[in-house]
Formats: C-alpha cells, sequence, structure tokens
C-alpha cells in the first residue's frame, strides 16, 4: 500500500465507500527494528530492503524523541491509568483499575490476581444473545461457574462487569477484533511474553482472548486474538474444555482522525 497522500476528492471517495471504523486511528504495530535475510534486529535500515515498518509512524518518532504523548507507555504507544473512578492516575501510580489509550480513545479494562470477578486466569465460553448482533448463532451459555460467581461465558461477565460500574462507566462491552489488535506489540511475538505493554496491562496471559465478531462463513465461530504472537483468527463458540477463552473489555468509540 502507498503511504503517499490523497487529494481530497479521493479522501471523501474513501470515506463514503468505507465503514467508520476504518477512519479510526490506530497504534503503530510497535516493530523498531529492521530486518534483512540474516537478521532481524538490525538498528538501521538496508538499502537493500527499503519501506519497512521500522521507518514509519508513531514507533519511529517515538525512538527519534519526536513523538509527544498524553500519557506514557513503551515506543507509539499512548496510554493513561486510570483510577476505580475513572481519573487519570500518573504513569507510575502503582494500582488502577483501567487504562485510556489516547491514541485510539479507547477505554480498556485492567485484568486483577486477587481471585475475584476480573482475575485475569477466569476464562469464558462466547455468548450474545442478541440476535442483532450475534451473526445468527448466540454460542454457549455455559453452566460453569467462574470466579466472581458467574457462569463462564462472554455475555455474563459484560453483565457482571458493567453492575459494578468499573471505573465509573456502565457501558463495557466485548471489543471488534480491530480494537483489540490496536493493543498488540509486535515485536514480542514468540517472545514467551504477552503481546502488550505489561506496564499498562499487567496480568495479561499470552493467550487467545475473544472478540466480539463473529465469523460470517461458520455461525458457530467468533474471531479472536492471541496475545502470544498477535495474531487473530477463528475459534468455536461451543463450550469444550478447549474452548474457553480470556477477556479484556472496553468502553467508548475510537477516536475518528478527519473531521
Amino acid at each position: 500500500m502507498s503511504r503517499g497522500r490523497i487529494d481530497g476528492r479521493a479522501a471523501l471517495l474513501l470515506a463514503l465507500c468505507m465503514p467508520e471504523l476504518a477512519l479510526a486511528e490506530l497504534n503503530d504495530t510497535g516493530i523498531v527494528y529492521f530486518g534483512d535475510p540474516t537478521s532481524y534486529e538490525l538498528t538501521s535500515e538496508p538499502a537493500d530492503h527499503p519501506g519497512q515498518d521500522a521507518r514509519f509512524g508513531r514507533d519511529a518518532a517515538a525512538m527519534a524523541g519526536k513523538l509527544a504523548k498524553t500519557g506514557g507507555g513503551a515506543k507509539g504507544f499512548d496510554f493513561t491509568k486510570l483510577d476505580e473512578n475513572g481519573k487519570p492516575m500518573p504513569a507510575d501510580a502503582k494500582s488502577w483499575a483501567c487504562v485510556r489509550d489516547n491514541v485510539t480513545g479507547l477505554i480498556w479494562e485492567v485484568k486483577t490476581d486477587d481471585g475475584g470477578l476480573r482475575d485475569w486466569s477466569n476464562h469464558y465460553t462466547w455468548y450474545n444473545p442478541d440476535p442483532k448482533t450475534n451473526g445468527g448463532f448466540s454460542g454457549a451459555d455455559t453452566g460453569v461457574e467462574c470466579q466472581g460467581g458467574i457462569k463462564c461465558n462472554t455475555d455474563a461477565y459484560t453483565q457482571a462487569v458493567n453492575a459494578t460500574r468499573l471505573c465509573g462507566f456502565g457501558d463495557w462491552r466485548l471489543p471488534q477484533r480491530w480494537e483489540l489488535r490496536s493493543l498488540v506489540d509486535y515485536s514480542k511475538a514468540g517472545t514467551y511474553r504477552p503481546t502488550i505493554d505489561a506496564d499498562y496491562f499487567p496480568n495479561t496471559p499470552p493467550k487467545w482472548h475473544w472478540s466480539a465478531s463473529p465469523y460470517a462463513l461458520d455461525r458457530e465461530y467468533a474471531w479472536g486474538v492471541s496475545f502470544y504472537d498477535g495474531g487473530d483468527g477463528i475459534n468455536v463458540m461451543r463450550g469444550q474444555n478447549d474452548r474457553f477463552s480470556h477477556i479484556r473489555l472496553v468502553r467508548g468509540a475510537a477516536t475518528r482522525t478527519g473531521d
């Protein structure tokens, strides 16, 4: 894809033809090194392999010391910690409940390690009883009970978190696939560390996380993102033991980049 600018008429045509989410600003990839056939940890771009990701975008600006941030975060990411009432906290705060992504405008829940409702070790089946958004199949309403005294499915968890008004909000939801991907730091893929900024999102297992996006070609599957390698794919919604996955809820609408 060309990185060049497009004129106003072309931009208008694209805006009319593309869904609104395509106009939302996204984070960069987190990749700040270059590669050639012998190495993928080069600090400068090889002349015979031009146009690499590490030379463009927010990550490159951050590495050059030219990226202004509202909060903190590694590379081109820009996060702000929030307390239980949704108030901004300093980057060095030791305890926080949510994180605002200052690039996308989304607010994310932070997992705990206390054996409670939001404990990181809980995992769930995909279940959405709303026929307007479930793609024609509600998924698996499992009877298994999670920590926090709820059924281990995505709908039950979302309702329970909204009832607590986490960070002062009651409109938490399962993220769309592209929203989950916006948190991925692809430079950590395959390193046995979660592909996410652990300084802002602790207690993140490097495993599969559900999105709200059903799979169009088979109604018994839904999309998710792996925080082991940053890849996305589909998983069956049914409640077999190996089909329970993790969740990270989100709220808010993504910031649009145009006017």
